[in-house]
């Protein structure tokens, strides 16, 4: 089955073809660890696991490389402004990044480099962009010089005048042209800072990934991938750097991004009172329904993040944990496979939406099957498919048991329950069946009954 990304590059959906057959190459930009991961950070990780965990069922080997960014000025002000030596708080922001991401079911990276153990790499890339005329020294500072590459601007399209704008870029006397980036600035004592040869200074953002992805995939790779936030100036000046530092290489050949992300139609800032850790998040509902619900939109879109989004994640994995309950005792297959209708729409630009739409004709399926034989086809093909999404990992038994408070029945119990209840229903004795279902909502479990029969869900007790 052949894949089909969208490359910002081309501005079309192409087939993907790698370098080197059976071996692909994927650089995504990781996060700049000043603070807890944001629910917008959160898209990105999980979306580019997603193409992971695609690349090497179709592949076979991936080398996937997402950087952590440990010097940066947004780094240095938060230390200033807490006290916080700046190594215990990237370690510490290191961690809860990591925490969140595996409580989103995100695997690791094959390499996840940081920025302060590459400067010597970029110290090199600098001096090869100096020589080779595409960078200069001024003041302390080594800049890119932008009127020395002839295609700068092709990733993101724009004019001169909108990148000079877009790029907020510092007006400065040793600047010999406006749109001239920063390489390497100088840092005074109380700030990070290495030898170099233009002094004691840092590195610039955007040097950092390009040091880091040539230093693990090569001068020239098969996919480099961040949000559409970072086309410009980030990637636009990654290019610039690489492809000048490297004449004729190609740098990234498929350029993939992810959509924005807003909260109830507006962006999301904690000035609006809208601004959601991964962490406070965490505490609504679990990881693996906060990752569906970033699945739910196609990733190139803009993602409206809402409350009731993800309360409908949330019963959508009830549902497809109900269905495997229901066949828990049935073996799988010896070679259970991808169904071929879950493989085809994230083959076709990673069309999440559409997976998920099949993963429930799946469940439907699996509910409706009649023999051992199709249960256990469809039960393994219901949890390959999760597996390929990063969903449905946990045994169904303890997924319906998250959220349980202490003295609430047992999931056996609520069943038992449940039974009594249909068999009441079957009778019409309708008001023992309500005094079932209500007996339970007082106690956190909530009935949901359908065409398919009766589910239920942990709720906060019913007080009434």
């Amino acid at each position: 089955m052949t894949l089909h990304l969208y490359n910002t590059l081309t501005r079309s959906k192409e087939p993907f073809e790698p370098l080197e057959v059976g071996h692909v190459r994927m650089y995504v930009c990781g996060p700049t660890v000043y603070d807890r991961a944001h629910i917008g950070n959160a898209r990105p990780a999980v979306v580019f696991d997603v193409l992971a965990r695609l690349l090497r069922h179709l592949y076979g080997r991936l080398t996937y490389v997402r950087n952590i960014t440990d010097v940066d000025d947004k780094i240095n002000a938060r230390s200033v402004e807490s006290g916080e030596p700046i190594g215990e708080l990237t370690a510490r922001t290191t961690r809860f990044y990591h925490e969140d991401m595996a409580a989103l079911g995100v695997l690791p990276p094959d390499v996840e480099p940081r920025a302060t153990e590459h400067i010597g790499d970029m110290i090199a890339l600098i001096e090869r962009l100096v020589v080779g005329g595409h960078a200069y020294a001024a003041e302390g500072h080594v800049l890119f010089s932008v009127p020395s590459m002839d295609d700068y601007g092709q990733l993101s399209g724009r004019s001169r005048d909108e990148m000079i704008a877009g790029a907020r870029v510092e007006v400065a006397p040793y600047k010999r042209d406006p749109a001239d980036f920063v390489l390497w600035k100088p840092s005074p004592p109380e700030l990070p800072g290495w030898d170099s040869p233009w002094g004691r200074g840092r590195p610039g953002w955007h040097l950092e990934c390009s040091a880091m992805s040539e230093r693990y995939l090569g001068q020239s790779f098969d996919i480099h991938g961040g949000g559409q936030d970072l086309i410009f100036p980030h990637h636009e000046n990654e290019i610039a750097q690489s492809r000048c530092a490297h004449p004729g290489s190609g740098f990234a050949r498929y350029w993939v991004h992810n959509g924005h992300l807003m909260v109830e139609g507006e962006k999301m800032s904690k000035s609006l009172g809208n601004f959601f850790t991964v962490h406070d998040l965490l505490d609504q509902a679990p990881g693996e329904a906060l990752r569906l619900y970033l699945l739910t939109a196609h990733y190139h879109q803009p993602f409206d993040w809402r409350a009731e989004g993800l309360a409908q994640a949330r019963a959508t994995l009830d549902r497809f944990y109900r269905a495997l309950e229901r066949v828990a005792e049935v073996p799988l297959p010896e070679a259970p496979v991808v169904p071929e209708g879950v493989l085809a729409a994230l083959a076709d630009d990673l069309n999440t939406p559409l997976a998920i739409s099949r993963m429930h004709d799946l469940a439907g399926a699996l509910n409706r099957a009649g023999t051992v034989e199709e249960q256990g086809r469809l039960k393994a093909e219901l949890l390959a498919a999760g597996e390929l999404m990063g969903l449905l990992g946990e045994a169904p038994e303890a997924w319906f048991r998250r959220g349980l408070k202490a003295g609430a029945p047992d999931a056996a119990h609520i069943e038992a329950e449940i039974a009594r209840r249909a068999e009441a229903r079957k009778g019409r004795d309708f008001a023992t069946a309500d005094a079932i279902r209500d007996a339970l909502k007082a106690q956190g479990i909530e009935l949901l009954d359908s065409a398919e029969g009766t589910t239920w869900r942990v709720v906060e007790p019913d007080a009434g």
